[in-house]
């Protein structure tokens, strides 16, 4: 049995006002996956005798089946072997069939074991102890390479623990001079690293020493372009696992300062954001943390940022501007942009619901601060209304949002009621959805 395999016939001249003769070619039966009924680039035979497609039947056991989808019975283990036999006779049905549109399947690389990643570890650890920098740079980039390879070779490196190895590896060397040949395996095992994330307990631990947050406060600060990238995923991945250690990690010297310039004078949007979730984690809960990024001008910079389209930046972005206007130096650089009003009021409804709920967070510590009193906090309050914030409040009402969210609207409503009487500046699409006018 087979299916038909279309294919415009060669040579053969497309007209317009005539339909294009087609050949069916026939698929042999065999040589389609029992799952996806396509035909088979990566053959594996498993523990029941069926052969499937790699990528078909790892995602049949990654959803939690036990069973063999063909034969329903249970699968001694999840062991996949390739079927070299089939997939060579597959290649030759293309080969032969090549005239009538067929592309060859190329030759799948074969994925790493867990028994060859746990070689690997030991010999890692091994050249680690000895000190032998060229045989650890020889094995990470091999890691590193493996890594890129596919997604299961990724998923293979992390479940067996590589990430704890390379991290010890990374600390080992992290005391050695900038200069010195070991700067190349640090560079190496960070970009691993990145690859293998999240990071894991073990990795965690290493990477958050203080020689290993030393040197990669010196990567982010001197690195080149990939380096900084590579420093800037791993720091954000560690303060996300360290949580209460956050601000013992944002104590490292020139931390805040580095992603703080990366966030400024970003070298690539990934870098950036992992940048501002890092700052966000070091901030969050240190209000002197957050004093120190206001000092480095960030305010600014991040409304900014905020200027431009990209969603998830955006969303980071309100998130550390909502932090550091709990501050009063925040607030009172964010009172001395001209900007601060109107982006506010503009990313209201533009970005997620999550960034709106920031946005009124933001807006209720500026119009509300007592230290701004009389005529300044007048003139929050009328900048606010002249970019809509009066009317996007109010839509925001019906809409509907959170508790927390719905009493702050509820009190700028009442502080912006007061202001009202000069002319508002309103966006009328703000309005759609509205049943009355207000």
């Amino acid at each position: 049995m087979a299916l038909p395999w279309r294919s415009r016939k060669s040579g053969q001249k497309t007209k317009p006002e005539k339909s294009v003769s087609r050949t069916e070619i026939s698929i042999p039966m065999h040589f389609l996956c029992p799952i996806s009924l396509e035909l088979m680039k990566d053959p594996v035979t498993a523990s029941t005798g069926i052969t499937y497609d790699r990528q078909s039947i790892e995602t049949w056991l990654g959803l939690g089946n036990t069973t063999c989808p063909v034969t329903n019975r249970e699968m001694e283990n999840e062991e996949l072997i390739p079927n070299h036999s089939i997939r060579k006779v597959i290649q030759d049905w293309c080969v032969a069939n090549r005239s009538l549109g067929v592309e060859r399947i190329p030759t799948p690389k074969i994925p790493v074991t867990g028994s060859q990643v746990a070689d690997m570890m030991s010999e890692i650890g091994e050249a680690t102890r000895r000190g032998d920098r060229a045989r650890c740079d020889q094995l990470v980039v091999k890691v590193k390479n493996l890594a890129s390879e596919s997604e299961r070779n990724r998923r293979c490196f992390a479940s067996n623990g590589m990430n704890g190895v390379l991290a010890a590896t990374f600390n080992a060397f992290a005391g050695a001079s900038s200069e010195s040949p070991a700067a190349e395996i640090l560079e190496e095992a960070l970009e691993a690293l990145a690859t293998l994330l999240p990071l894991g307990e073990e990795a965690a631990s290493r990477i958050g020493s203080p020689e290993s947050l030393n040197r990669l406060v010196s990567i982010l600060q001197h690195g080149s372009w990939a380096a900084r990238l590579n420093a800037a995923l791993v720091v954000k991945e560690l303060l996300a696992s360290n949580g209460a250690g956050a601000d013992v990690i944002a104590g490292t010297k020139g931390l805040v300062e580095a992603l703080a310039k990366l966030v400024e004078e970003p070298i690539s949007p990934r870098a950036a954001k992992a940048s501002l979730v890092s700052i966000f984690y070091m901030i969050n809960r240190d209000e002197r943390a957050a004093s120190r990024v206001v000092d480095l001008g960030l305010v600014p910079v991040l409304i900014e940022v905020l200027v431009g389209p990209e969603k998830s930046m955006c969303e980071k972005a309100l998130a550390v501007l909502d932090v550091l206007l709990g501050c009063g130096s925040g607030r009172e650089k964010a009172y001395g942009h001209a900007l601060t009003m109107p982006v506010l009021a503009k990313k209201m409804f533009r970005v997620s619901d999550m960034a709106t709920e920031l946005v009124v967070s933001a807006l209720w510590k500026l119009c509300r601060d007592d230290e701004v009193g009389g005529e300044g906090r007048g003139r929050c309050l009328q900048d606010a209304l002249q970019a809509g914030a009066f009317q996007k409040l109010l839509l925001l009402l019906q809409v509907g949002c959170g508790e927390a969210t719905k009493e702050r609207a509820t009190n700028l409503l009442k502080l912006l009621n007061g202001c009202r009487g000069r002319e508002e500046c309103v966006d009328t699409m703000d309005f759609k959805g509205l049943r009355k006018p207000f």
